[in-house]
């Protein structure tokens, strides 16, 4: 099958879904958009998309549509709500939903999309605005493998890294899993600089020698020069970091899973919104450091 024939929808024109939409205009494919405003929507219909008017009409007029919207609150309203997706799914319609979402919605959506004779597919992703932008996303699939091979020549567009994780709610876990050393890794690297400035020692020449050690990270690289730097600007912000850390917990306790560490992580997080960071990136998660530093000894479980 030409893989042009496919008329596409996408539901989501944040950071995220601004660029991905636009790899799919660019690769020709007739794109219809639907969004909260005509007004968001307003760069990609320039650049050819069409206007529909409800999530319903979308999938109904549609072979595959793609949501990339806020929240599991969002995602369920979009799919479950009068005018929302499943209300208007047509028999052999696709839905991937790109959102980092609970996996437990993610198995709710497949099973109702079936009954409809239409598929699903819970397909999040992790790279960031500029992974979206310079399409090197690393794409977490789950889903039925036809499914997911029937969107893979669209999901290779927007993204580098493309792993069938199994089926429906795996994208979603994996994700969860991506979320779970990402606090990790942010509360070692936060730790590691505080300890740097207090021992004496230049941050800048300990980035240098940890950096190409087995210390080595993304966040090491990317993050921490940004945070000795008080730059503090968001690439992801702490109040999608925090609901992304609560699905986890919530995820794990389903599971009768403990994880101290990401418990650990979301207190220190919620802290921060305490003192009104909210709206900047996770990097400034080494305020806290600072300030517990600076308090001396405290008792983690009262953080």
């Amino acid at each position: 099958m030409d893989p042009k024939t496919p008329e596409i929808g996408f539901i989501g024109l944040g950071v995220m879904g601004r660029s991905l939409s636009g790899h799919l205009v660019s690769a020709g494919y007739d794109l219809r958009v639907t969004a909260r405003s005509r007004e968001k929507a307003r760069g990609i219909l320039e650049r050819g998309a069409r206007w529909v008017e409800f999530p319903a009409e979308l999938a109904s007029q549609c072979d595959v549509v793609f949501t990339m919207v806020g929240s599991p609150c969002d995602v369920e309203s979009l799919y479950f709500g009068a005018e929302g997706l499943l209300s208007g799914l047509r028999p052999g319609t696709l839905l991937v939903d790109m959102t980092t979402s609970s996996p437990k919605l993610a198995v709710r959506i497949s099973k109702e999309a079936k009954t409809r004779g239409g598929g699903a597919l819970d397909a999040p992703v992790s790279g960031g605005d500029r992974g979206a932008r310079e399409a090197t996303l690393s794409i977490m699939v789950g889903g039925e493998p036809s499914e997911f091979e029937r969107a893979r020549p669209l999901l290779r567009l927007m993204g580098k890294t493309l792993v069938y994780q199994g089926p429906a709610g795996s994208g979603q876990h994996c994700k969860m899993c991506n979320q779970i050393a990402i606090a990790g890794g942010m509360m070692g690297v936060c730790e590691a600089m505080t300890y740097a400035r207090h021992s004496g020692l230049n941050p800048d020449a300990v980035l240098q020698s940890l950096s190409t050690g087995a210390a080595a990270s993304w966040t090491l690289s990317n993050l921490a020069p940004r945070m000795l730097a008080g730059d503090f600007k968001p690439g992801f912000a702490v109040k999608h970091f925090i609901k992304d850390l609560k699905i986890a917990l919530e995820s794990a306790e389903e599971m009768g899973l403990r994880t101290p560490g990401t418990e650990l992580a979301l207190r220190l997080y919620l802290q921060l919104v305490q003192n009104g960071s909210e709206e900047e990136g996770t990097q400034a998660l080494l305020k806290i450091y600072s300030r517990i530093a600076e308090q001396g000894r405290v008792d983690v479980e009262k953080v």
